[in-house]
């Protein structure tokens, strides 16, 4: 719950997660969920960008690592995959402020193939 007594979603609730416990540049949180073979409103398939300086001195394992600790209640309740993508300012800047898209769900294409018999 938020401080209104709300109940976020896991979206929301990775969010406000990742706020509290790194000082953060930039930050989406995007429910990649619908590009996999779940059923629909799932939450299970999410991507990270998190810029922080809090990442200069780490390597990527490491900030891997970090942010899959600062989420882990959300794999204990359901949550399926997180990829992550974790940048300093400097890194940032220099991919011109995008991440890698994600690639297709090899699940779900096999899903699609199977109904075209």
């Amino acid at each position: 719950m938020n401080d209104k007594g709300a109940v976020l979603n896991r979206r929301e609730r990775i969010e406000d997660t990742l706020a509290q416990h790194l000082s953060l540049l930039h930050l989406e949180v995007l429910d990649e969920s619908h590009g996999h073979h779940v059923p629909a409103g799932a939450e299970s398939h999410f991507k990270v960008v998190a810029v922080s300086e809090a990442f200069a001195d780490k390597r990527l394992i490491q900030r891997h690592r970090l942010i899959n600790e600062l989420v882990s209640d959300e794999f204990d309740q359901g949550m399926h995959a997180l990829a992550i993508h974790a940048y300093t300012q400097a890194e940032w800047q220099e991919r011109f402020s995008e991440a890698p898209m994600s690639p297709p769900c090899a699940g779900r294409e096999k899903s699609s193939d199977s109904t075209r018999l």
